[in-house]
């Protein structure tokens, strides 16, 4: 009997059986436009579509000029969507300004440790204030592995994200996260215009890539400004006609 899916739904099925079934590992390369093409017999725009919705579902990452890679998944736990603050915010059709508050070099030991690399090993550090509408809604803390970004001190992150530049340099192979709740405290509380004792959100994240700490981030907003979104599993085609929680 025929397969009554759609051609670019046989596509996507396929790479997800693949991953569920851990023929394919977050991180793993996955078959190129062309490879799929020849496999399944469909035309390049079929494949592309295929891609770009596993992309958009958030199974798989592109990057341009190096491939599609199996994204850092977990069935068995929420997780906090990894995206473009910018994006985001542009998608809620309100304008994205960034502030670079700190950027340079150190080499603090616990943070050494916390990346796996020698005591006293440079990284690079970036602290930025991410605004909406010219308000601002979220505090980034970043703190990367030169290993992994050797040109990383020289980007302009007034221009683009952390996340746009390291997501250009190799497929998320694993994240974990932490969230706590705290109080602003006085440095963040004056960066934000707001009482030092308000509640915010923390999500503290760690990101690997090529088998390496890539970096290591503390997320902060006011709880009132900004909300973390995240999802788990496969949702069906349906589910994109419905609102956001």
């Amino acid at each position: 009997m025929d397969d009554p899916q759609p051609h670019y739904q046989r596509l996507k099925t396929f790479v997800v059986r693949e991953i569920e079934t851990g023929r394919l590992r977050p991180g793993d390369r996955i078959p190129s436009e062309l490879d799929l093409m020849k496999q399944f017999q469909v035309s390049r725009m079929t494949a592309n579509r295929a891609l770009r919705e596993l992309q958009q579902a958030g199974a798989v990452s592109r990057i341009q000029g190096v491939g599609t890679f199996v994204s850092a998944r977990t069935t068995e736990q929420a997780h906090v969507d990894i995206h473009n603050i910018a994006s985001a915010i542009r998608e809620s059709k309100q304008s994205y300004a960034c502030r670079v508050v700190y950027f340079g070099t150190e080499a603090e030991p616990d943070i050494c440790q916390a990346m796996g690399l020698l005591s006293a090993s440079q990284y690079g550090r970036v602290k930025l204030l991410h605004l909406a509408d010219g308000i601002p809604v979220q505090h980034e803390d970043r703190c990367v592995n030169l290993a992994f970004a050797p040109a990383f001190l020289d980007q302009d992150f007034s221009r683009t994200t952390p996340y746009e530049y390291l997501m250009s340099l190799g497929p998320l192979q694993a994240a974990e996260q932490v969230f706590e709740v705290a109080r602003l405290g006085v440095e963040l509380a004056a960066l934000f215009e707001m009482q030092a004792s308000l509640p915010c959100l923390v999500l503290r994240r760690r990101t690997w890539s090529f088998d390496l700490v890539a970096s290591t981030a503390s997320i902060t907003a006011p709880s009132n400004r900004y909300r973390f979104h995240g999802a788990t599993g496969m949702a069906p085609d349906s589910a994109r006609q419905l609102p956001r929680l």
